[in-house]
């Protein structure tokens, strides 16, 4: 399943897409509110890319490439949404990553909106969260944005400070999109 936004492109993940997975997770400017910290090497990249393959066979939704809809050859980031287990909870997570290069041009405000909307509308999901570090502000402006509220506190990384746990529900969701569509 691929999927053209306005100004992205979306397709799931594949095998090949391995080393521009640890470039882009391996970079240290992109991990910056990242308590693991940056991925190590290729082989891990290929670990986490297997993971979110497995995923997508044993759900039918999971993370996709990001590309510009006008360079589809060129990933820009990767996200999705995925089934997280945290130490207290479950959770249907909207995650996502783009290289330096695609920061500050509103791109991770459209994915999300998009993923949120594909994940209530197709997949049928009751609920939506996202997990941030609580000093990583722009990031909780995106999940703000495309309507997550923050929840609580989350341990999401073990003998690191809690993270913000965002979330919204699809009747929440419902009842924005029918106060847009009504103000229209």
């Amino acid at each position: 399943m691929q999927s053209t936004l306005k100004r992205l492109h979306l397709r799931p993940v594949i095998a090949l897409d391995a080393a521009r997975l640890f470039e882009i997770y391996g970079d240290p400017a992109t991990n910056t509110f990242n308590p693991a910290g940056p991925y190590p090497d290729i082989h891990h990249a290929k670990m986490v890319l297997a993971r979110w393959i497995s995923h997508w066979e044993l759900n039918g939704f999971g993370n996709w490439a990001i590309s510009l809809r006008d360079t589809p050859e060129k990933t820009l980031g990767f996200g999705g949404l995925s089934i997280s287990h945290f130490a207290d909870i479950s959770i249907n997570n909207l995650g996502y990553r783009f290289a330096t290069e695609a920061w500050g041009n509103g791109l991770a405000t459209e994915f999300s909106q998009y993923a949120i909307k594909h994940g209530f509308d197709h997949i049928k999901l009751a609920e939506i969260s996202a997990v941030v570090r609580k000093n990583h502000l722009v990031s909780q402006k995106v999940l703000t944005k495309a309507g997550l509220r923050y929840v609580r506190e989350i341990l999401d990384v073990q003998n690191a400070p809690p993270s913000l746990l965002f979330t919204l529900t699809r009747e929440e969701w419902n009842n924005k999109s029918t106060k847009i569509t009504n103000a229209r």
